[in-house]
């Protein structure tokens, strides 16, 4: 498997230590944080499961059977990862008010448990969500000082604010097909195909830029015409901002102005195949803040782990804070096949 993220800059420099990632399901544990609490009542049996080795969406698949139900009458307001430990919420819609026996669930999928479920009147969707809880252990480290240095680096400053490798396929698969759908005006009723290639598309162009202005030594300050977040609305340049903004592009014109105009045209021109499949799809210009601060950074050190806690907003990938931390050393994991009860 290559290095998809490999040409990108390093906001500290590459890294000097190694560690493995994610060799156990233990070592990278998600919790889900809503952000909101559920009323209590309402047509949606709101479920609370910990997985392990399973992904969401066979999950919800797999409960829908059993609640008897169809696919789309489940909902989440994200995905998470097979292997990792993670807690998520699903919503089920049971207008009846019923609620089965989930005991009866877990015994079909023990890699599943049931922590808790409630109503609500609303179905969860994706987006539905303020962030996660991330606790993450680096396994077989090589220099413990270097590791907790960039840990202390990454807590002042920050990192990249990089979509994660699994956003383009393994060996970017997704942005070479996204390239290839441009390039020759392909035309689907695949909404799940559609919206993955564009995704990636857009995450491309967008990561390329923020590598650019850290090659160029204007990822820490605003350039002229930039397009900046202040006090939670986004706006152009100011001296007095929170956040520096970069295109996710669209169809319609860049908003940014000058140095800042000319830094992300030239990354949209050098994609005109990507381009014109988010052309072609109408997709509508955003923006994406380029740095990733994540909250309630700790740390701590036992032999060759360091296990690492944060919390960051939704959207945002945990991969790369460690790309600026750590060299990650290619393991081939091991899968457990756990029997199914007929």
């Amino acid at each position: 498997m290559t290095d998809t993220l490999g040409h990108l800059a390093y906001l500290h420099g590459k890294p000097l230590a190694k560690a493995k990632l994610k060799v156990k399901p233990e070592h990278f544990i998600v919790k889900e944080d809503l952000g909101y609490e559920f009323s209590g009542q309402g047509e949606h049996l709101m479920v609370r499961i910990r997985k392990s080795g399973e992904n969401t969406s066979f999950v919800a698949n797999e409960l829908a059977k059993f609640m008897g139900v169809k696919s789309k009458d489940i909902g989440w307001a994200g995905l998470k990862d097979r292997h990792a430990i993670t807690e998520q919420w699903l919503s089920v819609h049971l207008p009846k008010g019923d609620t089965p026996d989930m005991s009866l669930f877990t015994k079909r999928h023990p890699s599943v448990q049931i922590l808790e479920t409630t109503r609500h009147d609303k179905k969860l969707r994706p987006g539905d969500l303020k962030g996660n809880y991330f606790e993450i252990t680096l396994t077989e480290v090589s220099d413990l000082c270097e590791v907790e240095m960039r840990l202390q680096q990454v807590a002042k400053q920050g990192v990249p604010n990089y979509f994660g490798e699994q956003r383009f396929g393994n060996n970017a698969n997704n942005v070479i097909e996204a390239r290839r759908w441009g390039r020759d005006n392909v035309r689907t009723r695949n909404q799940n195909k559609r919206s993955l290639y564009l995704s990636a598309a857009r995450s491309w162009i967008f990561n390329q830029i923020v590598s650019n202005r850290i090659e160029q030594h204007c990822f820490e300050h605003a350039i002229e015409g930039d397009q900046v977040i202040l006090d939670g609305s986004l706006q152009a340049y100011t001296d007095d901002f929170n956040a520096i903004t970069a295109a996710l592009a669209g169809d319609n014109a860049l908003p940014t102005q000058g140095a800042a105009l000319a830094l992300e045209q030239q990354v949209v021109d050098s994609e005109p195949d990507l381009m014109a499949l988010i052309r072609g799809n109408r997709m509508r210009h955003d923006r994406r803040e380029i740095k990733l601060c994540p909250s309630d950074l700790s740390w701590r050190s036992d032999a060759d782990q360091v296990q690492v806690s944060f919390w960051l907003s939704s959207g945002n990938f945990a991969t790369s804070i460690f790309r600026e931390v750590v060299e990650e050393i290619p393991f081939t994991r091991e899968f457990a096949v756990e029997a199914k009860p007929e």
